[in-house]
């Protein structure tokens, strides 16, 4: 990949130093400037793509117009399209902060980019089938607008549609009031209640002797509040059911206009108010079924759901906000891709792996954000003068790249216009595609880089996701672990609005002020994403990821706790007594963080590997496993002493040694209590025995019982 960067000031219009960013950009094999890129620069840009013979392209330009302009010179260059990669120089640095921060911040977003691109996925798409079935309830006109395309259900959900404006010939009408809809996408199935049968005729009867206005005409159904009485009696074919009659009814797509967020839990194929022209597209355009990105790369072989009908961890499924993972069985989840929605809840919420992001992946935020952390020299270089005035503290701040994204650059725009004064610190973005895609993993990786802090910057209420309480939640842990590590609070939730720039610099500017410059050194992390412990995980997983952090801050501070609390991918285990030795935890664990050692009676753990999903304690026979959250630096195997440091003993038995020829073979506990409970049944079963059947091995019993035959 040759690679050039180019610069622009847009007419000087933007605060920064051209060549102070083009000494900042690192990497590249030409970086060019110009303070008109879109217009004077196109001949020079054409001449050094050319004469550096260059294949990517790394533009700062926010302005789509412009951008248009500039794919077309790269594709009379012979580049591809999607060859130029475009950098926000503007809204977000040059009309929002100083020139000294804006230049500083511009570089880093360039070495941002290009670290990006070298870790970029290759795409890969999904598809599913779907039919041409659409429900829509209580909308005669898009209905209508429907009709020549799909199969078109209206639901009356109690509306009359005698006089219906709209052309509904070719709509199928159906009475009732929608009770639930269920499913996803190409099965969704809609529960509807009438206090009208099927049986019935429209021959008008109901209709002329019921309620004034509580009988519909057509379709014909009956209010639910109209009161019971002898005028139902009047139907020929006893189709009037007061108590109300259900039926369910299938259907690939829902239009609801009237439906909550939360009916639609942001399925796809199912839409609610605003109804609109992009509606009646989107619903066409899924006519038949969906190609679309493959957005999630599944590692089921790794994955924690569960073991032998035991259930084990249900992050994904609980974290999803668009019910496109479900928990297929008691112990394995099933995930529907169609229905993704690229947010990435699922993925942060996963400790092993066994779903992550395909673009950006875990490993590209790495990338990039070490990038924006790194100084440019031996000295630490100008761009991470902390001393100077570019860049007082550095945030890292994963930014939603949907409303928050563009609060953000209607900021950039309200400034630039006089409109308001608006100047904040230069947050370094990383954008997310949502924000529910940062996790644990996320933060404690870009506090190892010597961030000062971080921020998550998101939609707020206005998520088109899981909103706001699930990062509230995330912030809090986050806060409580940096704590315990004695780096104090330094993650934050912002959620820009557009209307209220002024409320969004004072909590910015705030959240700052009060940083404390963090004793973590820039330039000095770079993460592998693994562990050393014998794992099957995938690079950049979340336990393995954070653990890999979490060490490196560690060389760093020398906090009092030894157990890092708020990170909820590290589970500690107590067992009490009674624990028989079965095998049942051991079999269970999806990570093989649990052993029983036979030699010694003794169950042993490892900390480095569990993920706490919880797998031990719910399938524990004896009921004596608890797990804990928390990180213990005291069980982890660089601060142990032994032969084998990263297995911990957490209950010490006694071994069951045959009477016969000596082998251990049981533990004691297990064999009182199978001894307890089916004894009296075996008593007799060998009298040749000296003492118990009880105190021999399998195979010395096995001989007892032969010499019995005899």
């Amino acid at each position: 990949m040759r690679v050039g960067s180019f610069v622009c000031s847009c007419a000087d219009t933007c605060d920064i130093d051209l060549e102070g960013v083009r000494e900042g950009i690192e990497h590249v094999d030409v970086a060019a400037s110009s303070s008109l890129l879109c217009a004077d620069g196109l001949p020079a840009m054409e001449q050094v793509i050319d004469e550096y013979d260059l294949d990517q392209l790394i533009v700062t330009c926010p302005e789509s117009r412009s951008q248009r302009k500039l794919e077309r010179v790269a594709e009379q260059q012979g580049l591809h399209s999607e060859a130029v990669s475009f950098v926000d120089q503007r809204e977000g640095a040059g009309w929002v902060h100083d020139e000294a921060g804006a230049t500083a911040k511009t570089a880093r977003l360039v070495n941002a980019r290009y670290a990006g691109l070298e870790a970029e996925s290759v795409s890969r798409t999904i598809s599913q089938e779907a039919g041409e079935r659409v429900a829509v309830v209580a909308d005669s006109e898009t209905a209508a607008a429907l009709s020549d395309d799909a199969d078109v259900t209206l639901i009356a959900d109690g509306d009359e549609y005698v006089d219906a404006a709209a052309d509904l010939d070719d709509v199928t009408i159906e009475r009732g009031r929608v009770v639930d809809v269920d499913g996803r996408f190409g099965e969704f199935t809609v529960r509807l209640e009438s206090r009208v049968t099927e049986d019935c005729i429209s021959c008008m009867k109901c209709v002329h002797e019921g309620p004034d206005g509580m009988v519909t005409r057509y379709p014909v159904d009956i209010d639910p509040d109209a009161p019971d009485g002898a005028w139902t009696d009047v139907c020929p074919t006893d189709a009037i059911e007061m108590t109300g009659t259900e039926r369910t009814l299938e259907f690939d797509q829902i239009v609801y206009p009237a439906a909550t967020r939360s009916t639609r839990g942001g399925r796809i194929g199912f839409y609610t108010a605003p109804i609109d022209a992009a509606t009646i597209a989107a619903v066409k355009d899924l006519l038949g079924g969906v190609e679309k990105p493959a957005h999630l790369d599944l590692e089921m072989d790794v994955c924690a759901a569960g073991n032998s009908s035991q259930p084990g961890c249900n992050e994904c499924v609980e974290a999803c906000p668009h019910d496109a993972v479900e928990r297929a069985r008691i112990d394995e989840v099933e995930f529907h891709e169609a229905a993704c929605q690229n947010c990435g809840a699922c993925t942060s919420a996963c400790p092993t792996g066994a779903t992550m992001l395909r673009e950006p992946s875990n490993e590209r935020f790495a990338r990039e954000v070490e990038a924006l952390l790194r100084p440019t020299d031996d000295e630490g270089g100008w761009l991470l003068n902390r001393s100077g005035s570019d860049i007082d503290a550095a945030i890292v701040a994963f930014v939603c790249s949907e409303e928050a994204d563009d609060a953000l650059a209607e900021y950039g725009r309200l400034a630039a216009a006089g409109k308001a004064a608006i100047e904040y610190p230069p947050i370094l973005p990383v954008r997310v595609n949502c924000t529910d895609t940062v996790g644990e993993a996320h933060a404690m990786h870009t506090l190892a880089c010597g961030a000062d802090g971080v921020a998550i910057v998101g939609c707020g209420g206005d998520c088109h996701h899981s909103g706001p309480e699930p990062k509230a939640d995330l912030v809090d842990r986050l806060n409580r672990a940096t704590r315990d590590l004695e780096l104090g609070e330094r993650i934050g939730f912002f959620a820009p609005d557009p209307d209220e720039p002024a409320q969004f610099v004072e909590e910015m500017s705030t959240f700052a002020v009060e940083l404390a410059t963090s004793p973590i050194p820039v330039g000095e992390h770079e993460a592998t994403g693994e562990i050393d412990a014998d794992r099957d995980n995938p690079a950049f997983d979340s336990h393995g990821w954070t653990l890999e952090s979490v060490r490196a801050i560690l060389e760093h501070v020398d906090p009092a706790r030894e157990v890092i609390r708020g990170l909820k991918d590290f589970g500690r285990m107590d067992v009490a007594d009674g624990c028989t030795l079965t095998p049942t935890c051991s079999n269970l664990c999806p990570t093989d963080a649990i052993r029983r050692n036979e030699r010694d009676a003794s169950l042993e753990f490892n900390h480095e590997k569990c993920v706490n999903c919880g797998c031990c304690e719910e399938g524990c026979v004896e009921d004596v496993i608890t797990m804990r959250d928390g990180l213990d630096r005291s069980l982890l195997p660089e601060n142990r002493d032994g032969d084998d440091p990263a297995w911990t003993e957490v209950f010490d038995g006694e071994m069951r040694e045959c009477r016969h020829c000596g082998k251990p073979f049981a533990s004691e506990g297990s064999a009182r209590k199978i001894q307890a409970e089916v004894g009296d049944l075996v008593a007799d079963i060998a009298p040749s025995a000296q003492g118990s059947i009880f105190e021999y091995c399998g195979d010395c019993r096995a001989q007892l019982l032969y010499d019995r035959g005899d």
